[in-house]
């Protein structure tokens, strides 16, 4: 019986972004989902991607090295925040913003449409 550890299934891509080693899932992606409730498994049925070992290797990491992994969590938020509100601020903004939302809504409305013909 091998009773060595297999190396953790994370790499930092060319960004810096942590993803689950193979695949373009992020390990963001992988801890919100399980801190939002979702099972080992239910993570697997919702990203094929990463093989069902892969996500109990990350989600056990995690457990180990909790305070790590929430700092870690607590900065890319930070980031995003920060991001966005760059974005926001950008001239022209809440014009595009509207013309993306109602650009939404017709497609929407066009979808309704079809499925009710």
């Amino acid at each position: 019986m091998n009773l060595t550890a297999d190396p953790l299934p994370l790499k930092a891509d060319e960004h810096g972004v942590i993803r689950v080693a193979g695949t373009r899932v992020t390990l963001v992606t992988i801890l919100h989902s399980f801190l939002m409730g979702n099972s080992p498994e239910g993570i697997c049925e919702s990203f094929p991607s990463v093989p069902l070992p892969a996500i109990y290797a990350v989600l056990s990491h995690y457990l180990h090295h909790r305070s790590e992994f929430d700092e870690y969590l607590r900065q890319v938020d930070k980031e995003a925040k920060e991001i966005r509100r760059q974005i926001e601020a950008m001239p022209g903004h809440a014009q595009f913003r509207e013309r993306l939302l109602a650009r939404k809504a017709a497609m929407q409305a066009d979808k309704l449409g079809a499925q009710q013909a």
